[in-house]
């Protein structure tokens, strides 16, 4: 195991600072980001520490490479190439899932006249031709679950409906993001991205979906799966979607609230 390299400080603030002074006077270094909860407001608390991204020219342009994953209770690195940085959470990256890092990430160095600025941009939201990719097969998937769900819960079998239920959920999530053209935020950032930046539409609203979403993940309520299905099929349709839902036929009328 390598001996952890030293990085002071005696609280998360000054060990950042003394790591970007550190960074920024190495010429291999070309960009800092800071992600995590330090650029959420109000989602810091004393023991939050702050994520930071180094951007190399290349893997041997700084021995800062050697510093990639450290961890401590103030500071958590990870050092990555330009080019790297150029692909990482995009479409075809197998780290796709760490795109949610970059959409209020900060640019604290940026050595190439705005270029790290402007790869960062590119990942905050979804392009049109990608947000209409995820959507659909998010919401393919989404329905494919719901579906396998509610047969269950329509057979009497319910602790297994429950659990294709709970499944359901991430997709449902994955869906309604899409549509709007975002990332789809962490767990821990849902609440805080449905007030700060609503979806739009009364049903998205984080007191309206969040129940929603926990009834779901506690029970799986055949009532309250259907309802969240109406909402993300009128919202689907409007967007254009109509092909993927067509898809499953009259399989949909089992997903559809049903008529007291």
């Amino acid at each position: 195991m390598r001996a952890v390299p030293p990085v002071p400080g005696d609280t998360p603030d000054a060990t950042l600072a003394a790591f970007v002074a550190r960074a920024t006077a190495d010429p291999g270094v070309v960009g800092l980001v800071l992600s995590g909860s330090q650029v959420h407001d109000g989602m810091p608390t004393a023991r939050s520490d702050h994520d930071l991204h180094v951007v190399l020219r290349d893997r041997d342009a700084s021995p800062l490479s050697e510093l990639d994953w450290f961890r401590s209770a103030h500071l958590d690195l990870v050092v990555i190439t330009l080019a790297e940085f150029r692909r990482r959470g995009l479409p075809g990256d197998p780290d796709g899932w760490c795109r949610y890092a970059y959409v209020h990430a900060r640019v604290l160095l940026d050595r190439l006249d705005g270029e790290i600025a402007t790869i960062l941009d590119r990942k905050r939201t979804l392009e049109e031709g990608e947000a209409r990719s995820a959507a659909a097969g998010a919401l393919d998937a989404y329905v494919n679950q719901a579906y396998r769900s509610l047969k269950s819960y329509r057979d009497g079998r319910d602790a297994l409906g429950h659990l294709d239920a709970a499944e359901s959920v991430p997709y449902a999530l994955e869906t309604v993001f899409a549509l709007h053209r975002r990332v789809r935020p962490y767990n821990k950032y849902l609440q805080w991205e449905l007030e700060r930046r609503p979806l739009g539409g009364e049903e998205w609203s984080a007191g309206r979906l969040l129940p929603v979403l926990r009834r779901i993940l506690a029970d799986g309520d055949p009532h309250t799966q259907r309802a969240l299905f109406g909402g993300v099929e009128r919202a689907a349709r409007a967007a254009g979607h109509g092909t993927v839902l067509g898809s499953w036929g009259a399989d949909l009328r089992l997903l559809r609230p049903q008529r007291q």
